[in-house]
């Protein structure tokens, strides 16, 4: 139990039987009152299948509190659905989210004086707002993965939810019938669980078991499966251990650690989402990171797994292959993980490798073995030039048009973009522009995964760019350039271009440009005026006037002072 609440409950006479009497009322006896309290933050949700098992696994974790001798105490907090809201308005909701989570972890553990918490998150916000109100508090804390969903399957092969946004582009270039599409709508999500491939949530479980955050093996694991929920007890168990010990976040997230996810993100294939939200819990931490750590980390790297939204391969199948352990172990041994960082388990990263095999089995090909890597330099790209002086993101491997030159062609936002694509009045050589999506501009910085998944259906996604002030799904590949920085809404080049400019995008190059003379740039931006908030009242009001650029992880609380 925490000191403050401790000397309320049982040092201060008269004044501690309140106190008690609340207590008493939601479980406690007299012998509970000296054990630690551990918070669950528990993220389940009926709004999106990502989510809609974490009430078994918080039940679950509060047997393993009891076991280990502690009280537990569940509350709530919330998730937006990113596959559900999608193109919608709604989905400017979403990163907005993330700080709602990390605000209300924060609010409940400290306002309840908690010892501990452990966080049950399944959606793509939950883990990162997880992390930065742990980071934030400071109090001994493990999260728990809700898990990967299973592929769907129709006519033998695998599907995710991406499978049904580009079916929806395939529909519309004629390649598939009205049939074939509602079967794969049908098919693509069978039951609980996070997006199935390398998305963002997968991608931030991985990174956060590479952070020691979460257990070994965990990040990988089917929602479904019975070892997520002995993996979400032994969590409970490990945290407990921690709090006896006063294991504290600050001496796992550290800049050694926060390189390790990075390494293991680009390993895997990870979503560009990650980016950002390790950037946001470095912030929060008070580590010192920026853009031009991934692009160092990127370029010593090798992409070892074949995993989808541009492989072949589920999360499961990964999990089955090894999982993040086995990757980590190969990065360690060839001196790309610092293997002195610690873990929520007490042991160092070298301490939970130590048994697991240097290179992966011979049986499968999900994690390709270190001499045969599926590239040899990592995926998550730093671009920079006159449109992005603060930098912006990019997929660059397996694009099989590195270096596009073409003709702007601007939409002031995600549908508008939509609406082209679909009528086909997008060509070969197109260079896309969507802003003000940025998280001042759109606000809520959303992702454009309709448009992207429907230039793939259309057939279009190795001969048109796309460039944006916005983000990307972790189910996005192609030619594709999101947190364009800075962002249109607040002056950045983006919000310059005008419809028939020439645009270079190099991913070699790692370079973005805008083909006008610096005296052209110039004489437009004077000529620019900011466009008014669209929204005046309520949560996404409060996020425009907070919000950072993303190239610093669109955190809310840099300049409050």
């Amino acid at each position: 139990m925490s000191e403050n609440l401790r000397s309320q409950v049982v040092t201060q006479g008269v004044q501690r039987s309140p106190n008690r009497a609340m207590l008493r009322a939601v479980g406690f006896k007299d012998e509970d009152f000296t054990k630690a309290i551990v918070g669950i933050a528990n993220g389940y949700s009926t709004i999106t299948p990502c989510n809609m098992g974490i009430n078994k696994l918080a039940q679950r974790a509060e047997i393993g509190i009891r076991k280990a001798g502690a009280m537990p105490q569940m509350f709530g907090t919330i998730t937006i659905s990113d596959g559900i809201s999608m193109g919608t308005e709604g989905m400017k909701y979403s990163l907005v989210s993330r700080e709602v989570i990390a605000d209300s972890i924060e609010t409940a553990c400290t306002g309840q004086s908690m010892d501990g918490v452990l966080a049950i998150g399944g959606c793509d916000k939950n883990m990162p707002g997880a992390v930065i109100a742990i980071a934030r508090m400071n109090i001994p804390a493990i999260f728990v993965y809700g898990g990967t969903i299973k592929p769907g399957n129709y006519n033998g092969r695998d599907l995710t939810v991406v499978s049904s946004f580009e079916a929806v582009g395939q529909y519309s270039a004629g390649k598939i019938d009205e049939n074939e599409l509602l079967e794969v709508e049908r098919n693509a999500c069978p039951g609980a669980g996070s997006c199935g491939g390398m998305y963002t949530a997968n991608t931030m479980s991985s990174a956060i078991e590479a952070m020691g955050m979460s257990l070994p093996y965990s990040s990988t694991m089917a929602a479904e499966d019975e070892e997520k929920a002995e993996s979400t007890e032994k969590s409970a168990l490990f945290l407990v251990e921690a709090i006896r010990k006063q294991i504290l976040p600050s001496q796992i997230i550290t800049r050694k650690s926060l390189e390790n996810a990075i390494s293991v993100i680009m390993a895997v294939g990870g979503s560009t989402n990650a980016v950002l939200h390790l950037l946001a819990i470095a912030h929060t931490a008070g580590i010192e990171l920026t853009l031009n750590d991934f692009e160092t980390i990127r370029a010593r790297v090798p992409v070892l797994c074949d995993l989808k939204p541009s492989g072949r391969y589920v999360a499961t199948d990964l999990h089955k292959a090894g999982g993040i352990p086995q990757v980590m172990k190969m990065l360690l041994v060839h001196n790309l993980l610092h293997e002195d960082c610690l873990t929520i388990t007490g042991q160092t990263v070298a301490e939970v490798l130590a048994d697991v095999p240097e290179e992966p089995s011979a049986n499968q090909d999900v994690i390709r073995p270190w001499n045969n890597p599926l590239y040899q330099q990592g995926h998550l790209a730093i671009l920079r030039g006159n449109l992005a002086i603060e930098g912006a993101v990019a997929k660059i491997t397996g694009v099989k048009t590195p270096k596009i030159t073409g003709p702007a062609r601007v939409f002031e936002s995600e549908e508008a973009c939509l609406d082209a694509i679909l009528a086909k009045k997008i060509y070969p050589g197109n260079v896309i522009v969507i802003r003000y999506e940025g998280p001042k501009g759109g606000p809520g910085m959303r992702e454009m995964l309709a448009p992207t998944s429907a230039l793939i259906g259309a057939g279009l996604g190795d001969s048109v760019g796309l460039i944006t002030d916005g983000r990307f799904s972790g189910g996005t590949y192609g030619m594709v350039v999101g947190h364009v920085a800075p962002e249109a809404a607040v002056g950045g080049a983006i919000a310059l271009v005008e419809e028939g400019d020439t645009i270079t995008i190099d991913a070699h190059a790692r370079s973005l440009h805008l083909d006008i003379s610096d005296e052209e740039l110039a004489s437009r931006r004077a000529n620019w005026q900011p466009r008014p908030p669209r929204y005046s009242t309520g949560v996404l009001a409060k996020y425009t006037k907070l919000v950072s650029s993303s190239s610093l992880g669109a955190v809310t609380d840099l300049d409050l002072f």
